[in-house]
């Protein structure tokens, strides 16, 4: 692949797992904690009959002065890190694609900061500019199509001086321009289309985007399915998994279901997919699963002829809720790889900045869209 790889034993490197440093470029071993071989002291009494101690079979000394295997032998695990920077420091920077980076600036001069954004009641509206305003720089954003699919906004903006496409969830309610009423947080067949273009416009102006996510879903219902929901809601999953340009996302509240695919998701391989304390991530809303989990077991002991009380349904439901809320958590998400890292809102901006800065070092594949049902 033509990647540099440097790799550090800082612990014990066994059998399959021994041969990944020797296949790097460079090496490196901690004396006491590192040690490499294809079979451990226990396995090699038992295989051959030797009794030889972990240090001299494969410890940081052996390997640095006898087998030659490893590069470089470090005292500590502090030496060994900065070692690895002396190393990757002598690289040269050779910048592949080039994003557009003007002067930073502070974001707007707000007293509560990023901090006062959200609503401590999450079910309570509040309008998604103001998140971009104490996010971005000097507050500023270049709206597109602002007066249509208000449930999505999406526009130009500068993050620490690099030029960013952001589209984020507005949690207003709000009133379409055919006069009808629209949940915040919610995509909508007019919203998903403004995002598609938009997704497309950057991808072909090579300006990476941002995803700020405090999304429901999509609207469901039978006007929502007569009105092409499904179609409208593939074009914008379509351009955004399509995308070359760096993507990076952002779960300020709830990224549920859908909504969690066509706000770049994990499956949708962000650079970075980062989470503030505030997050909740799941298939659906805990509220929503957790009557659906309610209906289908009630159904099924009716089905057997048991009956269930009200007390039961509420206990059960009690139950339920409890368990699927403490699946939504960051926390969980964060222990199964599902986020990247958790993140104190405010240093949102030093994360979004140090990933583009890093992917102007990756070469940008052509920007190719597939086929699209308008």
């Amino acid at each position: 692949m033509g990647v540099p790889q440097i790799a550090a034993v800082m612990g014990s490197c066994v059998a399959g797992g021994a041969y990944l440093p020797i296949m790097s470029d460079e090496s490196l071993i901690v004396e006491g904690t590192g040690s490499i071989f294809l079979a451990g002291p226990y396995l090699v009494r038992a295989a051959i009959g030797e009794d030889v101690p972990a240090e001299d079979l494969g410890g940081a000394k052996m390997h640095a002065s006898v087998s030659g295997v490893i590069d470089y032998k470090c005292e500590n695990d502090q030496e060994c890190l900065s070692t690895i920077r002396d190393l990757v420091g002598r690289m040269p920077q050779t910048i592949r694609t080039n994003f557009n980076r003007d002067t930073p600036a502070p974001p707007s001069d707000n007293a509560n900061g990023i901090l006062g954004v959200l609503p401590e009641d999450r079910a309570k509206p509040y309008n998604g500019r103001d998140l971009i305003a104490a996010l971005v720089d000097k507050g500023e954003f270049t709206e597109f199509k602002e007066e249509y699919g208000q449930t999505l906004l999406c526009g130009y903006a500068r993050i620490d001086g690099w030029s960013v496409g952001i589209i984020a969830n507005n949690r207003e309610v709000v009133k379409s321009g055919k006069g009808e009423m629209q949940f915040g947080g919610v995509i909508y067949s007019d919203s998903a289309d403004k995002a598609a273009r938009f997704i497309m416009i950057c991808n072909q102006k090579s300006i990476p985007l941002v995803f700020l996510h405090d999304v429901s879903g999509f609207m469901v219902g039978s006007r929502s399915e007569q009105g092409g929901i499904i179609k409208d809601g593939a074009k914008m999953v379509n351009a955004m998994s399509n995308s070359v340009v760096p993507k990076f996302s952002i779960v300020a509240g709830n990224s549920y279901g859908a909504g969690n695919y066509a706000m770049c998701g994990r499956a949708y391989d962000p650079r970075l997919m980062l989470a503030w304390p505030t997050a909740r991530l799941a298939v659906m809303g805990g509220a929503q699963a957790a009557k659906v989990l309610l209906q289908i077991q009630v159904g099924s002991r009716k089905a057997k002829g048991e009956e269930v009380s009200a007390a039961e349904e509420k206990a059960l439901l009690e139950k339920i809720t409890a368990r699927y809320d403490a699946q939504t958590s960051p926390y969980y998400a964060a222990a199964r790889l599902w986020v990247d890292e958790i993140i104190d809102p405010r240093s949102t901006r030093t994360w979004i900045s140090a990933g583009i800065e890093a992917a102007q070092f990756a070469e940008q594949a052509d920007w190719k869209m597939g086929v699209v049902q308008t």
